[in-house]
């Protein structure tokens, strides 16, 4: 438990680190693309959510607030009232870059397996490129089964696990192992952070084995979907 404790914090440290970059970083990386897969998943979710009103919107290692944002914006345009949006991180410097961008929006800081939230209190709960980052992944799954209202849904964007071999799959192993790392550390002047990224990917689960470990704490897929050659994972599930 120890030794979780320590990897937890020092990831936790690197992106304090890179938090006054992560923007910047961010859509030159993905080349843009994030802003498509990030609203994919809140109209998809509100689709299905099939309602005019959500009480509360939980956005779980939320960074500078992007996927607040994405929710709240998407909301308007489909004229869905939001009552309160949240951002929970363990970065006090994302954090506070969140909250230059969205002052009217509450941020707490704390860690997805402890979340200062009663019970069965969110309609819907996301976290984006952040779960991959938890150590303790089950502990956290079952703190969002308690926080998320019966018949609420858990929005996961990530960057799963594939084994794919090809053309293309070779294509963005170059890109994740070469490219990325030396393009995040022009940028953030923080190469080991960047580095981190790719090799957090490898070691991550299939998208298959994190659908069985939501099962497992009491949510059922509703959707899912690979974006641009399986470089990222939208899935949402639903509460039972």
């Amino acid at each position: 438990m120890k030794t979780d404790n320590k990897k937890q914090k020092k990831i936790i440290q690197m992106f304090d680190e890179i938090a006054p970059t992560y923007d910047k970083a961010n859509h030159i990386l993905s080349m843009g693309i994030d802003i498509s897969w990030r609203k994919k998943a809140c109209d998809k979710t509100y689709e299905l959510m099939n309602a005019k009103e959500a009480e509360l919107i939980v956005d779980v290692a939320c960074g500078t607030g992007d996927m607040i944002g994405f929710w709240l914006k998407r909301a308007k345009k489909r004229d869905i009232e939001i009552k309160r949006a949240l951002g929970i991180d363990p970065s006090s410097q994302m954090l506070k870059c969140a909250k230059v961008k969205f002052p009217n929006v509450d941020f707490v800081k704390a860690e997805a397996a402890d979340l200062p939230l009663p019970n069965l209190c969110a309609d819907i709960l996301s976290i984006s490129y952040g779960i991959r980052n938890v150590i303790e992944r089950q502990k956290a799954f079952q703190e969002f089964a308690r926080v998320v209202k019966n018949g609420g849904f858990v929005v996961i964007l990530e960057f799963t696990k594939d084994n794919k071999k090809g053309f293309f799959h070779a294509l963005k192993q170059f890109y994740l192992h070469k490219i990325l790392p030396f393009l995040g550390a022009l940028i953030s002047k923080n190469y080991e952070a960047y580095k981190y990224l790719p090799n957090s990917i490898e070691g991550f689960l299939s998208a298959e084995i994190l659908q069985e470990e939501l099962k497992a704490a009491g949510f059922k897929t509703e959707y899912i979907k690979n974006f641009s050659f399986d470089i990222s994972t939208l899935l949402i599930a639903r509460k039972c």
